[in-house]
């Protein structure tokens, strides 16, 4: 009961906001390409309406789990039931990070640090791009990719309320941590325009000129502490600012830890050809784990986490996930 009084709570604060609030506008009648010349591999699911494998009782459980959660919270009065409820601001983040597929008719949220980058590359392969997912590019961010955010009213509420909706999640302090190790250890942008400002602010006695290049883990969560979670940057924004889904309506909620299995699920309810495949993780990729994540959270000040673990409470709730666990017992195990 405490835990879900907290939820109310944190997402009343969402609603003390002015909202900004389009006109509503019939939408007109779209129609995207013929597919019938395309090799299928599954029954599309209609949306809202998805029919799962019955042999996997795992990937029944999780589902059923979130969307009774989602339910539950969502239908609290006064939540968000659609994207023209949202204030201006909230709504313009998330429309910019929905991407579209009108060939094969879906709406894919794309979250910063949980696979985002392979899941463009699918969508660049099934618009034609990409040969396959294997080609060697880095990745452009925008180029040959719709967002919803490019399309006038009457289209984005055509394809809300016609096409395959679905996000992918990750457990929220694994991805915080990260976001923390690639931007913080590997990308000089990063360090300069973020890393820079943190150590000033957070480290004494750093100096006029630091170079943002030794952030700490800790240091990291501080700056997370006094941010407003609606003015983050993505790839830390929690998910709940990125994907708004009690104002969208997912028809599947995939997850980081079963990544593979859930992607090509996926690609099966949306009719892809039988040759795309979703990427493979890299050999030399080392993903954040949670035992490398157990190590920073128990190095870490109690009360700093205290103070950054409300601005994610919904993402842990929403995605049932289980608060860390830092008592002392967990942390000298």
């Amino acid at each position: 009961m405490l835990m879900f009084a907290v939820i109310v709570a944190s997402s009343g604060l969402l609603l003390m906001i002015e909202r900004g609030i389009l006109a509503e506008m019939k939408p007109l009648p779209l129609h995207p390409p013929n597919r019938e010349d395309a090799v299928w591999r599954g029954t599309v699911p209609r949306p809202g309406r998805l029919s799962l494998d019955a042999g996997d009782s795992d990937l029944q459980v999780r589902q059923d789990v979130r969307n009774r959660t989602l339910r539950a919270v969502c239908g609290q009065p006064g939540m968000p039931r659609d994207p023209w409820d949202l204030p201006v601001g909230q709504r313009r983040t998330l429309l910019r990070h929905i991407l579209v597929s009108d060939r094969y008719r879906f709406l894919y949220c794309y979250v910063p640090k949980v696979a985002c980058s392979n899941w463009k590359r699918v969508l660049k392969v099934l618009a034609g791009v990409l040969d396959n997912v294997d080609v060697r590019l880095k990745m452009d961010h925008r180029s040959d990719l719709v967002f919803l955010a490019d399309l006038r009213p009457d289209e984005i509420r055509y394809r809300l309320q016609h096409y395959f909706k679905f996000l992918f999640v990750r457990e929220p302090l694994e991805r915080l941590l990260s976001a923390y190790r690639n931007k913080f250890g590997e990308i000089r942008e990063y360090q300069q325009r973020y890393g820079v400002e943190i150590v000033k602010r957070y480290r004494a006695g750093a100096g006029p000129s630091p170079a943002g290049d030794d952030v700490t883990f800790p240091e990291f969560l501080r700056y997370l502490a006094d941010e407003d979670p609606e003015r983050m940057n993505e790839h830390w924004m929690p998910v709940y600012h990125l994907c708004q889904p009690c104002a969208v309506r997912y028809d599947f909620v995939g997850s980081y830890e079963r990544l593979e299995a859930d992607a090509n699920q996926v690609l099966e309810w949306v009719r892809a050809p039988p040759h795309v495949r979703f990427p493979a993780r890299q050999a030399w990729y080392r993903p954040a784990s949670p035992e490398s994540l157990h190590y920073h959270l128990c190095s870490a000040p109690r009360a700093l986490l205290q103070d950054v673990l409300p601005k994610y409470i919904l993402d842990f709730s929403l995605f049932a996930y289980p608060l860390p666990n830092v008592t002392r017992e967990a942390c000298h195990q």
